[in-house]
């Protein structure tokens, strides 16, 4: 069983808590949330003992920041730790020709991307006001990908503005104390690996890259952030929901529709999973936390039912056994480290 206890950022005095909360989904790109659900859903986190906060500029375009801060500015300030993202601002939305990728739900706001030095003080400074909140613990340099970019070549263009200008403002803001931490906040495996090879980062926020489904960072990435002492936080531990809910209408990988291959990878981790008695939802939040890399995973929540099932989740008991036979069966790499049950205290 994996408690909901504190690992540390390494080389920095930030202690974040094993299941963290993603607020992407409070920014409404998911779905109406109302605001009672919201304050509901985040102190049903924070009683459960979550201090992590993540969010970020882009998630509804504002409105997670102001949700989020909602919640968490009149608390002690050491009771919680709270990460954000530069390297988009937001102006307000141009109604009259809004842009061609405006995701429906947001707030009237529309972002522009900037790596700059001066980009990256204008999203700090923004985002302080939306939070109501002037420190920040960690702050992440957001989607230097091809997902995000298109193509190569673009993320390439964008990972160099990176360096020439929002990096070495980060490393100014770090060593003046604005901020505790530097990381990166990515989808991909090998630009991941490229930050941490070309940079002094503490962190990187992982989406979706090392879970039950996919262990590739084991390669390269995972034995780097070892040897620089880089800690991981793992966004997307569900893969976008198909870990969560199995297969079904709607169900989801990285966004978008599930390949057949992965469904008949699910379908085979289901039947592990139902031989054991042990929930997908468990196996898929406990998994990643065995790697020593990994201080925390931070599954999203739209609301209280979600947010419940998180917190069950990350506290299942789960059985060597367990993943002796996914490992058994070629559904985990051998190399993979698997959690460990905590051994029985007497009373």
């Amino acid at each position: 069983m994996t408690n909901v206890n504190l690992r540390a950022i390494t080389e920095t005095d930030i202690r974040v808590s094993q299941l963290g909360f993603g607020a992407a989904p409070l920014g409404g790109f998911r779905g109406v949330i109302s605001e009672h659900e919201v304050q509901t859903t985040l102190q049903m986190a924070s009683d459960g003992g979550v201090n992590y906060f993540d969010t970020s500029p882009y998630y509804g375009y504002g409105r997670s920041e102001l949700r989020l801060g909602q919640f968490l500015r009149d608390r002690p300030r050491d009771q919680f730790v709270l990460s954000t993202k530069v390297g988009r601002w937001l102006e307000p939305l141009n109604a009259a020709s809004p842009p061609p990728d405006l995701r429906p739900g947001g707030l009237p706001f529309q972002p522009q991307f900037d790596y700059s030095a001066a980009g990256t003080i204008r999203s700090l400074e923004q985002s302080m006001m939306r939070l109501g909140i002037c420190e920040i613990d960690i702050l992440y340099i957001h989607d230097v990908d091809v997902f995000t970019h298109g193509t190569p070549a673009a993320a390439d263009q964008r990972y160099r503005e990176v360096l020439e200008g929002c990096y070495p403002e980060l490393e100014r803001l770090r060593s003046a104390g604005t901020i505790k931490a530097i990381g990166i906040g990515i989808n991909e495996t090998e630009r991941a690996l490229r930050f941490a090879r070309d940079t002094d980062i503490d962190c990187i926020l992982l989406a979706g890259r090392y879970t039950l489904l996919e262990q590739e960072p084991l390669d390269a990435l995972l034995p780097k952030c070892l040897e620089k002492q880089i800690s991981i936080v793992l966004g997307g531990p569900y893969n976008s929901g198909v870990l969560a809910t199995g297969l079904g209408d709607g169900a989801k990988y990285d966004y978008g529709n599930v390949p057949d291959h992965i469904g008949k990878r699910v379908v085979r981790l289901q039947a592990v999973c139902e031989t054991h008695g042990v929930s997908l939802i468990a196996a898929a939040l406990q998994f990643p936390l065995a790697h020593p890399a990994i201080v925390s995973v931070i599954p999203g929540a739209m609301n209280s039912d979600e947010q419940r099932a998180n917190m069950a989740a990350i506290h299942e008991p789960i059985t060597v056994e367990f993943w002796q036979d996914l490992k058994a069966q070629g559904l985990l790499r051998q190399d993979a480290p698997v959690p460990e049950p905590e051994p029985m205290t007497a009373p």
